[in-house]
């Protein structure tokens, strides 16, 4: 069992920066691939970034390439995602999630077996 809570969201303006972090508790954190999620209203949860289990590996998608970053500390069991030059786009409700069965990143909702209670951003033009 792995507990997420996430926290950071909030309301900023086009071009503004914001950090997501997310905490985990229960199984060993550094065993796993984490991952962020986001979901528009009317639209479907969509993959936005991951992470290896050492945090050497990442991959995002195309939308959020070159403007956010996902990071982790395994000793503060936390993965973050720092999101710089938002637009009104990346508007949505933002979940991480854990995949205890992968160790190396992973990108389909599917994989993942654990997921926080989300956490809104709001992009204002």
């Amino acid at each position: 069992q792995v507990m997420l809570v996430e926290s950071g969201g909030g309301l900023v303006q086009a071009g503004g920066s914001l950090r997501l972090s997310c905490a985990a508790s229960g199984r060993t954190f550094n065993n796993y691939a984490m991952g962020w999620f986001r979901q528009a209203p009317g639209k479907e949860r969509d993959f936005v970034a991951s992470i290896n289990y050492s945090g050497d590996s990442t991959f995002y998608a195309d939308s959020v390439k070159g403007r956010f970053t996902i990071s982790r500390d395994n000793a503060q069991n936390t993965v973050y995602l720092q999101m710089d030059d938002l637009n009104p786009e990346d508007t949505a409700v933002y979940y991480c999630a854990a995949s205890v069965r992968y160790r190396n990143v992973v990108i389909t909702t599917r994989a993942y077996d654990y997921w926080g209670q989300g956490t809104q951003v709001t992009v204002s033009s």
